[in-house]
């Protein structure tokens, strides 16, 4: 049997090459001739001598189709295929219904019968071997797999959708949708392990559960993938070992951050806060004027060291310092109050009241600024604005209980003790956990002879938490309490405890001893004293710092260095125009000589200039006569649903954007 049939006439060429360069060839040329190896052969290659088939490739191929075709192909008036040019096949992107999953056409027969010219999509059979062979090769190649493509150039996302991600995290958190915020902050760290704000970010919220052990685990981490260079989290991690009560590793961590960045000013702060309640004052010096030379003017070093001052009353200093703070950061409202404090305690009423202005104005929003400003009006007697005062704080921040409970300690005093209750349980609904407002309702039923009723609230209270200081102020009154109603056994007792909590009360040692003394223990009385003075802690301020703290933060200014001399051991008078020249903006030829002490109520009153009903409405967008209508809807409003307090307020501006976008 043959394998082939001899070429027609019309056909001088061989049909054993592979690709036919003939401008006109003829059908046999079609069927190319199969070699044994798969790898296909070069272009335009001479044709190789002709190898016996297998039986297996006999079995495939039948002699007698072969016999038929050419016998087709050299009857006469069949016309010629169409001039066939050597083309490349690319492999399909989808793989077509038609084709047989080696790769070859699906109707599989030699193409040569048909005149519907396409013979480019049909390829013959034999021509399977070059499409298995670039099959294979395709699999090796991933850019012929979409889907392979796409995995493998996958690569880290852009920077932007790290900071995305962060702002997303912390809006969860704001929404206590902390579980959200923590996958979405774990996935920033599988992206982005050497960015330590994730970590950072991570830890806060994971404090806030009172998750500690995998908050401090989260730092490790971080500091692990960051080797050590981001102070960001070295202070934070010490942070969290200070509040565990862990003071060595919290001043170990202190130092590793100072050490990543000798300007990261968070670490000096920290690390000289935890040193003054330590005790070490003479250190958190040093280490608060380390941060003013590594790092520069900034507000939170000057106003600790002020108040540093205002303890060892040295008020000019602090004074000083005070300015400083705030020309570093005018809007600063924690600075405004520490200085505005100490001008209350010193009885500058005047100036006091200039600079709660100046905060409310820095921090509209602010509660401490509208709590202490209230309070602050309250001592001087001007119950009706402390009243207005404390109802904006609330109104502002409806979610404080601070607020309340002073509030309702205003309406116990100056008021009915029914108004006062219904403001302690809005407070303690508000925040079941804050100690404070059930002491002072304790303090309250105790004051009108509810004997059970207080000390059902002091049990509460301890209850929340028994090693605080605010643990300590609680049995310190039960005692009060327990002392006043004759059972001293019970009293002696809640004054040992509170002494276990806080052994620097001052009023527990004296009240104790007082008891003994009322009971004619005069020895006894005369041991508590002694024992309060051996135990306590002295802290012992060294002024000789100041000499060089000055060429620190101002070596130009000699004049602030005569003001501060140390060997004088008085002080001259304090001139409050010109320390609080900048206050209002006015120079101080512009305001009125002498000092605060002389100036009465109404000169007070109207010498500042602030319209508090005015900005109230301008800024705020509240209305000060509908305070008592808002005080009596806030409960309801919360009832119905829980709303952000970051939402409550509003500025002027957006407000009338929103009006005037619903409006049209």
């Amino acid at each position: 049997m043959r394998l082939f049939s001899p070429a027609p006439a019309s056909a001088p060429h061989s049909s054993l090459a592979l690709y036919s360069s003939s401008p006109r060839p003829s059908r046999s040329s079609s069927f190319f001739f199969r070699s044994p190896s798969t790898r296909p052969p070069p272009c335009l290659a001479p044709s190789p001598p002709p190898v016996p088939r297998s039986p297996k490739q006999q079995q495939q191929q039948p002699p007698a189709a072969l016999e038929a075709v050419a016998a087709a192909a050299a009857l006469p008036g069949s016309e010629p295929p169409p001039e066939k040019e050597i083309a490349i096949r690319r492999p399909a992107m989808d793989s077509p219904g038609g084709e047989d999953p080696a790769g070859g056409e699906a109707d599989g027969g030699a193409g040569g019968g048909g005149g519907d010219g396409d013979g480019d999509e049909s390829d013959p059979k034999s021509s399977s071997a070059l499409d298995a062979g670039l099959s294979k090769f395709a699999e090796r190649m991933p850019i012929f797999e979409p889907e392979r493509v796409e995995s493998g150039s996958r690569g880290k996302p852009l920077p932007v959708n790290l900071d995305l991600a962060l702002y997303r995290a912390k809006v969860l958190a704001r929404s206590y949708k902390y579980v959200d915020a923590q996958e979405v902050l774990e996935r920033c760290i599988s992206y982005w392990p050497e960015d330590g704000r994730a970590y950072v970010t991570l830890g806060k919220i994971l404090c806030k559960q009172s998750r500690a052990t995998e908050a401090r685990a989260v730092y490790e981490k971080g500091c692990q993938a960051t080797q050590g260079e981001n102070p960001y989290i070295w202070q934070c991690w010490a942070v969290l070992e200070n509040k565990l009560g862990n003071v060595r590793r919290a001043r170990e961590l202190f130092d590793a951050a100072t050490v990543a960045d000798k300007r990261h000013i968070a670490a000096w702060h920290g690390w000289a806060v935890l040193e003054l309640k330590q005790g070490n004052v003479k250190k958190a010096r040093h280490l608060l004027a380390k941060g003013l030379k590594y790092c520069g003017g900034n507000e939170y070093i000057y106003q600790t060291l002020a108040r540093l001052e205002v303890r060892s009353s040295r008020y000019e200093q602090a004074r000083y310092l005070f300015k400083q703070a705030t020309k570093c950061n005018p809007k600063s409202c924690a600075s405004w109050l520490a200085w505005a404090q100490m001008e209350m305690q010193l009885e500058n009423n005047f100036a006091a009241r200039l600079l709660f202005e100046r905060a409310v104005q820095a921090s509209p929003k602010n509660r401490f600024a509208w709590h202490v400003w209230g309070l602050f009006e309250a001592n001087i007697g001007n119950i009706e604005k402390a009243r207005k005062l404390l109802k904006i704080g609330h109104t502002l921040n409806p979610r404080d209980p601070v607020l309340l409970q002073s509030l309702a300690l205003l309406e116990y005093k100056h008021s009915t003790a029914n108004l006062a209750r219904v403001l302690f349980r809005r407070a303690s609904e508000l925040d079941p956990k804050h100690q404070a407002v059930w002491i002072a309702w304790g303090w309250m039923e105790w004051k009108e002879g509810n004997i059970s009723t207080a000390r059902k609230l002091y049990q509460r209270a301890l209850s929340i938490n028994s090693t605080t200081e605010s643990a300590a102020r609680c049995l310190q009154a039960w005692g009060v309490l327990e002392q006043r109603i004759g059972n001293l056994s019970a009293a002696r007792r809640l004054f040992r405890s509170s002494l276990n909590i806080n052994s620097q009360s001052y009023i527990t040692w004296m009240t104790w001893a007082s008891l003994e003394e009322d009971q004619g223990n005069s020895v006894r009385a005369e041991e508590i004293r002694n024992l309060y003075f051996q135990q306590r802690t002295e802290l012992v301020d060294d002024a000789s710092w100041i000499t060089g703290f000055l060429d620190i933060i101002d070596p130009a200014l000699d004049s602030i260095k005569r003001l501060l001399n140390l060997d004088q051991n008085s002080f001259k008078a304090i001139d409050l125009s010109k320390s609080l020249s900048g206050v209002n903006g006015t120079s101080p030829d512009e305001e009125s000589a002498g000092t605060s002490d002389s100036l009465d109520g109404k000169e007070m009153e109207s010498g500042s200039g602030f319209d508090l009903d005015a900005f109230v409405r301008e800024k705020l967008s509240l209305e000060p006569a509908e305070l008592e209508i808002q005080m009596t809807s806030s409960k309801s409003s919360r009832q119905e649903g829980n709303i952000s307090p970051r939402r409550i307020w509003r500025s002027a501006e957006k407000t009338s954007k929103a009006m005037s976008q619903l409006t049209t």
